[in-house]
């Protein structure tokens, strides 16, 4: 039985990682943050808190790394664990940078030294390529971070590439484009409105707010994604790859297909931040736009390329665009 280690064990990728893996028949072991109530609250929606072994993880203490890393003895290590909302890096940039960058470098040491054959997955992001130098972007596409976040993504990316290039390490970078479900972080857009929306249509909330609406995404469902995570590391040869749909989609149509399929007509009016959605029924203001959710340097358009990924590991992004929509709409309108 195969032993895997996963940081961020508790964040979205982290449990349909951990669900997967042990449909694969591993055993599964979750990093997670020193807390006096560690929150399982997503494995516990996929059915799996009971199998997962949760450990103490700090990605800020080397030493911490070390002694999981030993006790454990994975052989496959991914590393999902990081400040990962984009937002928050602009207020938060050395944090983020002591986490989600210098982090990476810290389990890359532990294993180096301690357990240099196990494998290892690096979560890097389509955020990495920011104001892009062409469209759609593959893994040879130039880097132009926007956010701390993404430029502390290119050091873990590049730090991942010089362990495996200076001491063998077997260790992928995963390019991932945006990947949502409905288990998704409530600070991320496509949860932001999916929850909005459903509250909306039960009378429980007047009104989302957004920022820019013309923000082009190419956005996947989390749990097809970290398939190709997985297949990564049972690859011959250690090597990097874009993770994407291969297409494009506005805040604006993210927007439009949840109103849908909530039920509620709309239409809109104005432009730029003036921007408003009225709901035909009533004729109140349902969404509406503030230059408060507008990131101080914007990333326009991410479009991924991932035909080295379906070419070299026979991957495939299985759900649409509409189908992810309509599946978080529909799981945040049955909660109570």
């Amino acid at each position: 039985m195969k032993k895997a280690l996963i940081t961020g064990i508790t964040g979205q990728d982290g449990a349909y990682l951990a669900q997967h893996l042990l449909k694969e028949g591993y055993e599964v072991y979750g990093a997670a943050r020193r807390n006096s109530n560690y929150n399982t609250e997503r494995l516990e929606i996929l059915g799996v808190e009971k199998d997962v072994k949760i450990k103490e993880f700090e990605l800020l203490e080397e030493t911490n790394i070390r002694n999981v890393i030993e006790s454990v003895s994975p052989d496959e290590v991914y590393n999902l664990g990081a400040q990962s909302f984009v937002g928050a890096s602009f207020d938060t940039p050395l944090y983020t940078a002591e986490v989600t960058g210098l982090g990476t470098l810290r389990v890359l040491e532990a294993l180096r030294s301690i357990s240099p054959e196990t494998k290892f997955y690096q979560a890097s992001s389509s955020e990495m390529f920011g104001k892009v130098m062409e469209t759609p972007q593959n893994e040879e596409t130039p880097f132009y971070p926007r956010s701390p976040y993404g430029v502390a993504k290119v050091y873990s990316h590049f730090i991942t590439m010089n362990y495996r290039e200076s001491y063998n390490i077997f260790g992928c970078c995963g390019i991932l484009f945006n990947h949502e479900s409905p288990l998704r972080g409530n600070e991320f857009v496509t949860k932001k409105i999916s929850k909005a929306i459903a509250r909306i249509k039960k009378g429980k909330q007047d009104q989302l707010v957004l920022g820019n609406l013309e923000a082009k995404r190419d956005w996947g469902f989390a749990g097809d994604y970290v398939e190709a995570m997985h297949l990564m590391l049972q690859a011959d040869k250690a090597d990097d790859y874009v993770v994407s749909t291969g297409e494009t989609h506005s805040v604006r149509e993210f927007v439009e297909v949840t109103l849908n399929h909530a039920g509620i007509a709309f239409e809109w009016i104005g432009e730029g931040v003036d921007t408003v959605a009225i709901a035909k029924d009533s004729g109140k203001k349902i969404v509406v736009c503030s230059k408060e959710f507008y990131r101080p340097a914007e990333v326009d358009l991410l479009l991924g390329d991932c035909s080295k990924a379906s070419k070299e590991l026979g991957w495939k992004p299985k759900t649409k665009f509409e189908s992810l929509a309509e599946m978080m709409i529909k799981y945040e309108l049955n909660l109570d």
